[in-house]
């Protein structure tokens, strides 16, 4: 098969009729994770049932699948803030065997009472990765951190100031700096020292989450994100 064959077949259309509801994706999308259940089932390790309509055929829950696609498809969980089916989602995850959507659901989230706020901080990484070296080679990384936390903005004003970034006010009062761009081993020793410092302000990792993508042929980018809280006192206006 040639890569032309081969990339049609990656984005050919796959029904799926879960516990009744018809879900309609890329064969691409249900191998984003290889381990995972779905991976096996299309990679053909795995045994596989067709409905009436010659759709793939799977006895779970049809309306939870809507959550587990979407992940499949930004490798973000994103659920309505009144969700209240976690647990239910969580075996489902299992029954696919989706590691980091496991990992997703099974990081606990702080209940703090309602006079207190959660204070956040992100911290992403973005690497440029070229297909033509083996291993593959960085061509460029750049790490930026976003937060509403000022405080913490101005001890990272003062304690990183070796390091090449610049600093841009952004809606919603957050501010963001970036930094870079910079090697692999000089992201690496940046990112090693910013997470320490975040952490010992207090903050704590809520999650985290890989994002590829491919840009051209010959290279990929990879982003990492971590997001850090710590409950804070709301401020009276």
């Amino acid at each position: 098969m040639d890569n032309g064959d081969w990339g049609h077949r990656m984005s050919t259309p796959v029904t799926l009729n879960v516990g009744g509801h018809l879900y309609t994706t890329s064969l691409s999308t249900l191998q984003r994770y290889p381990d995972s259940m779905l991976g096996a089932m299309f990679r053909g390790d795995f045994p596989t049932t067709r409905d009436s309509q010659g759709n793939y055929f799977i006895d779970r829950d049809g309306t939870l699948f809507r959550y587990i696609l979407n992940f499949l498809r930004t490798s973000e969980l994103t659920l309505p803030l009144d969700f209240t089916e976690t647990d239910l989602l969580r075996k489902e995850a299992d029954f696919y065997q989706i590691e980091p959507l496991i990992q997703c659901l099974n990081d606990p989230k702080p209940l703090y009472p309602p006079d207190i706020f959660e204070q956040v901080v992100e911290l992403s990484s973005t690497r440029k990765l070229s297909k033509y070296s083996n291993p593959v080679a960085v061509i460029i990384t750049q790490l930026t951190i976003t937060t509403k936390v000022h405080g913490l903005l101005e001890g990272i004003s003062n304690n990183f100031t070796k390091w090449n970034k610049h600093m841009m006010d952004t809606r919603d009062c957050q501010v963001s700096f970036t930094f870079g761009p910079c090697d692999y081993h000089q992201e690496v020793s940046l990112r090693v020292h910013l997470m320490d410092y975040i952490m010992k302000q207090g903050f704590t990792i809520r999650n985290t989450r890989v994002h590829h993508m491919s840009e051209r042929a010959n290279e990929n980018t990879v982003e990492h994100h971590w997001t850090f809280c710590r409950p804070a006192h709301k401020v009276e206006d």
